[in-house]
């Protein structure tokens, strides 16, 4: 891959004039056309992603926000009265969207088709800078099918996705307008963007000034590099953060904010540390999809999990370009807006590349960039003057190979929800899922709306769904992650308010295995809140959900387990 990515970078030194002129036509906003395609774009997408709005497997992280936005609307505040350790902002534009809209599973799912629509019309945008009309769409059409289906869920990684899209797409036009409203309102999404998560937001801070530091060292875009237009993106940069610390300062919850901000620091990345492009799928489920079957599925099997081995190597492309174009000097390379296109976004991407290896170097996490690393395909379909002759000859291979690879990932999502057939009444709305969900079903018939009961360790979905809440200020625990002080407070407020059920999953250390095989083993060996569970609760019977894993329903050793149930079959 590595091979391939230098020689799409091979800039003949010798290019003619007339190949390296700037481009005259204008940004493609110019065109009414193009204004109009980017509109068709964005509906279209928004119109594919609502297919998707009640299907469910119940992702336990999704909770997370959901139930944190849930916290909110009922006036508590983020990090005083609950904790979290990313940035504010996923969680209070859900609480105003719930606020204005209703609160519902639909609705938080309506906003995160909003979220995806808004990528393809500033990733085809950005594409047709330099790139033909067939290929941007083609790109575009890609990427809306195979990023947000594939974890079509409330994530604090979509919405700072979008927020940095916004800001690359304000820093191109900076470039090409030298206009100080450009500057502001790149500044402005970038401090937004740390405002969704401080480790995107950093990369992209990194990434704009490195690109911004190279153009200049060259003498290009000399309008851009003024006062006015450092003052701008001062005032940009400091407005969401002025208005942050003095929301959270007149909720006596500054320090507690900083604290929580800076403490992945030194915790996240401990368990979440693995393989670059790591799969997270169990040895025994990979060995069944790829080496069991006839030649025929294991082919189809390949072709939807392609995409997930080599779309994290794509960011090294951006990489590998903007070495080769930040020394055109010294190589006798001509430089233009094309040239200052290509180092700012790759100076972006390659910025953006550090954050995902420091945070979690699995597939998912490059998926979450897919709007801004999919502008690499549409480069190496139809990038002007950065690809060699080699390079444009193997294009229709290259492109027929790529198109398989993620129609068949695409699919996979599709499939997914035409599967998802069971309607499943939860007190948020009716949610749509391959199998039914014992839990919901066993927890909305015995537990009230509003009682505290204590799913552990990692089950937050389910506090949203069954508008139930935990009696702690943690809405899951994950050891190693997690800190052993963190895991006292939790029992400390847990013990002193005892729920009368705990849902306990008995298998996630086999879960841990898969997810986090970095999670040090000592963690896994004391876990106080699981020895007071055992303790102090009994079990009452066992609950699927439709992932087909196992959750114990207990109840406090004084109390007698439920016997009225309305399925029968629900406990084992």
């Amino acid at each position: 891959m590595v091979q391939i990515a230098v020689a799409e970078h091979e800039i003949q030194t010798t290019v003619p004039v007339r190949e390296l002129r700037d481009d005259t036509s204008g940004p493609p906003e110019a065109s009414p056309s193009e204004r109009l395609i980017a509109f068709a774009i964005f509906a279209s997408s928004f119109l594919y992603l609502c297919l998707f709005r009640r299907a469910t497997w119940i992702d336990l992280d999704e909770g997370i926000i959901l139930q944190g936005a849930q916290r909110i609307l009922d006036g508590q505040v983020l990090y005083r009265d609950f904790f979290s350790f990313f940035t504010p902002g996923s969680y209070y534009l859900l609480a105003l969207v719930f606020r204005v809209f209703g609160d519902s599973y639909v609705v938080a799912h309506t906003l995160l088709a909003v979220v995806g629509a808004g990528f393809s019309p500033i990733t085809y945008l950005l594409s047709r800078r330099v790139c033909g009309r067939q290929a941007s769409l083609l790109v575009t059409g890609l990427m809306a099918i195979t990023a947000l289906p594939l974890r079509f869920v409330v994530l604090h990684n979509w919405d700072s996705t979008l927020w940095t899209c916004l800001t690359l797409y304000c820093a191109v036009r900076l470039l090409e307008t030298s206009s100080t409203r450009w500057a502001f309102a790149a500044a402005s999404f970038a401090c937004i963007t740390v405002l969704f998560e401080q480790s995107k937001g950093a990369g992209l801070l990194f990434g704009l000034a490195l690109g911004f530091l190279i153009i200049g060292l060259h003498g290009q875009e000399p309008n851009v590099f003024n006062r006015r237009h450092f003052r701008a993106i001062t005032w940009g940069l400091a407005w969401p953060l002025l208005i942050t610390f003095a929301y959270f300062a007149s909720q006596h919850a500054l320090g507690e904010m900083l604290k929580s901000w800076f403490w992945p620091l030194g915790h996240y990345s401990t368990a979440n540390r693995v393989p670059y492009g790591y799969g997270n799928l169990p040895e025994e489920t990979q060995y069944q999809l790829f080496h069991t079957g006839s030649w025929a599925m294991r082919l189809v099997i390949r072709l939807v999990f392609a995409p997930r081995f080599w779309i994290p190597y794509l960011p090294l492309f951006a990489v590998a370009l903007l070495f080769r174009l930040a020394l055109p000097k010294w190589r006798g390379i001509q430089v233009n807006s094309r040239w200052s296109y290509y180092v700012l976004v790759s100076a972006v991407i390659s910025g953006l590349l550090p954050t995902v290896i420091a945070v979690r170097a699995d597939y998912i996490h490059f998926f979450f960039l897919q709007p801004i690393f999919f502008l690499l395909i549409a480069w190496l379909l139809d990038g002007k003057e950065i690809r060699s002759s080699f390079i444009r000859r193997q294009v229709p291979v290259i492109g027929f190979c790529l198109c398989i690879s993620l129609l068949a990932m695409g699919a996979q999502g599709f499939i997914f929800q035409a599967l998802s057939r069971e309607k499943v009444l939860t007190r948020r709305g009716v949610v749509a899922m391959g199998t039914r969900d014992m839990v919901i079903d066993y927890i909305q018939a015995h537990v009230p709306p509003g009682e505290p009961i204590l799913f552990y360790p990692y089950m937050a979905t389910y506090y949203y769904l069954t508008k139930t809440y935990s009696p702690t200020r943690f809405e899951f625990s994950q050891p190693g992650m997690h800190t052993y002080e963190q895991m006292q407070l939790m029992l400390a407020e847990f013990s002193a308010h005892p729920t009368r059920f705990v849902v306990y999953e008995p298998a996630f250390p086999d879960h841990i295995h898969d997810s986090w095989p970095n999670t040090p083993a000592e963690a896994l060996a004391r876990d106080p809140v699981a020895s007071y569970i055992a303790r102090n609760y009994r079990p009452c019977g066992t609950l699927t959900s439709p992932t087909n894993w196992h959750f114990v329903f207990m109840t406090r050793r004084e109390l007698a387990c439920p016997s009225d149930l309305q399925e029968p079959t629900i406990l084992q």
